[in-house]
């Protein structure tokens, strides 16, 4: 039995501690998949702010072609890109971090699945359990 309960559990104080690390990992799933959820609405803002700046600097060059007068509008067509350059590649830091953090969560899973069945396996859960 020992063998399929793995490395460290039959030494004193690894129920205990195994105990602390599914503890552990069950409170801060919540606060993951909320930050996951908010990366996803920063995205969401963003892909709709590029797109906004996208039109707004085509309508700016269409608005400096169409004028009789000489306004120009160029640094401020290239303020928009600059800053839409800036929303994109912060778009993919986000896209990174959140790729990550599903990595992560999904990890946090799998150990905590695994550490319940250790602990099944070593009588340290009782059948009617509520933490299943």
């Amino acid at each position: 039995m020992a063998a399929l309960a793995g490395p460290g559990a039959g030494t004193p104080g690894s129920g205990a501690r195994d105990l602390f690390a599914e503890g552990l990992l069950e409170f801060l799933r919540p606060a993951a998949r909320q930050l996951d959820s908010h990366v996803h609405a920063v995205r969401e803002s963003q892909v709709e702010l590029r797109e906004h700046i996208d039109n707004l600097a085509t309508e700016l060059c269409r608005i400096n072609e169409d004028q009789k007068v000489a306004l120009d509008l160029d640094p401020y067509v290239k303020k928009l890109l600059n800053a839409r350059r800036r929303v994109v590649l912060v778009n993919n830091i986000l896209q990174n971090a959140q790729e990550r953090l599903r990595r992560l969560n999904h990890n946090v899973a799998k150990e905590t699945a695994r550490r319940k069945a250790i602990l099944e396996a070593s009588g340290g859960y009782p059948q009617g359990s509520p933490s299943k």
